[in-house]
């Protein structure tokens, strides 16, 4: 009976903390991340209460002004880029752009006779606008969620040591193998902020600077979008860079095609190898098509909290498996 209580009482739990689940996978990435920031400012300041008011309004700024500020000028570089393909549909531009290139003429025909590309483009743009202006209606629900994120860090980062603590006083695991749990975890936390979350921020970064002096259109646009596949495995950037080097060369700018393709083979395609062993080293102890499955089927089931929770929850059951082995190995060796 208390076995079943205990089983009802903690699916009961998850699912009162199911719509929290977003703003508490990120406070807790974000505490796992601060922690010696936070520790340091406990150390000068002898106050834990304090320290983390300190620490949340430090972190608040990292990552609120950014956000704000792509988000400013996205939705405005989104309708625009939109507005100007429908523009160079409707008036045939794009089709005399191809049948300059003799070799790839027929392919304005076979896009034609295959697509209604003038009434798909409209809809894309209508599609574009409808969802700027549910993202500015939504604008409020992503301030609430923002702030919750910061009020659960305050406390992930006043109170830590209690947390940990009483996880390792609840837990039926012992002492040594918890502590090994939550190190785990953190890494991995760690390993997935800094080997995917930077990394692909770098990358749509140093793409959409290559697309603005370029002259390419709506760059910032195309910037989060490179970073945002650039955090799926085996895609990346340059699933829009390619067709953008593309487009350049259509429309006769063969230099920038050829820089264009350069910077992304030589600097946005290798920037990953450079920067990710410096960034992870060792901390995620994944394989990489376990690492590819726990990412994308964690934004499949989690949304973008799963970018974390996927990853942590292979990880908890990675270790816990290694757990049950080594007791398995251990009794086998008393008998």
């Amino acid at each position: 009976m208390l076995i079943a209580a205990i089983a009802a009482g903690m699916v009961l739990c998850c699912l009162v903390a199911q719509p929290f689940l977003p703003a508490l996978t990120w406070a807790m990435a974000l505490s796992v991340l601060f922690t010696p920031f936070q520790g340091w400012l406990e150390s000068k300041l002898r106050h834990p209460g304090l320290a983390a008011i300190i620490a949340v309004v430090v972190i608040a700024f990292i990552v609120v002004v950014p956000v704000l500020f792509v988000g400013q000028h996205l939705i405005g570089q989104a309708a625009q880029g939109a507005q100007l393909i429908e523009t160079k549909v409707s008036t045939g531009e794009w089709r005399r752009a191809v049948e300059a290139q003799p070799r790839l003429a027929s392919l304005a025909v076979m896009i034609e006779d295959g697509l209604d590309l003038p009434a798909t483009v409209k809809s894309l743009a209508t599609w574009f606008s409808t969802t700027a202006g549910s993202f500015v209606s939504g604008s409020m629900f992503q301030v609430i969620s923002f702030a919750l994120i910061f009020y659960l860090l305050f406390f992930f980062l006043r109170d830590r040591r209690g947390a940990v603590a009483s996880l390792q006083h609840l837990s039926p695991l012992s002492r040594e193998e918890t502590e090994n749990l939550l190190l785990r975890v953190r890494d991995t936390i760690q390993a997935t902020v800094y080997g995917t979350l930077v990394v692909s921020i770098i990358q749509g970064l140093l793409a959409g600077l290559m697309f603005w002096w370029l002259g390419l259109p709506a760059p910032l646009l195309w910037g989060v979008v490179m970073a945002i596949l650039s955090v799926v495995p085996m895609l990346g950037a340059f699933v829009v860079w390619i067709p953008a080097a593309l487009f350049l060369a259509l429309e006769g700018s063969w230099g920038k095609s050829l820089i264009l393709v350069l910077w992304g083979m030589l600097v946005v395609g290798t920037i990953d190898n450079l920067l990710r062993p410096v960034l992870v080293g060792n901390l995620l102890k994944l394989h990489t098509v376990l690492a590819f499955i726990s990412v994308v089927g964690g934004l499949m089931l989690f949304g973008t909290a799963g970018l974390i929770l996927g990853p942590v929850v292979l990880t908890i059951t990675t270790v816990l498996l290694e757990i049950w082995r080594s007791r398995s190995a251990d009794e086998l060796d008393t008998l």
